[in-house]
């Protein structure tokens, strides 16, 4: 018996696109990149001077708080961010 996949969700790169929208809506000034690392799972590097002093924590969160609803529910297209970079221009 093979195994089946029966909710795959869909390609990291439109789920990428999305993260990268959300983040862009919240910190337009923003660089960002998003690396799909597997299902779910990402790396993201954002670049804004709304970071300039803020500790790393709150970076972090202007970040998270963007993305909050991709990784909401059960079957939330966002399991882990495996990195998350804020960087200052």
């Amino acid at each position: 018996m093979a195994l089946q996949i029966i909710n795959a969700g869909p390609p990291a790169e439109e789920i990428a696109g999305r993260i990268r929208s959300a983040i862009a809506d919240a910190m337009p000034d923003a660089t960002i990149e998003i690396q799909p690392q597997g299902p779910g799972h990402f790396e993201i590097r954002v670049t804004d001077a709304a970071f300039e002093g803020l500790k790393r924590v709150k970076q972090q969160q202007l970040v998270y708080g963007a993305i909050t609803e991709l990784m909401a529910g059960p079957n939330a297209p966002v399991h882990a961010i495996d990195r998350l970079e804020c960087n200052v221009p």
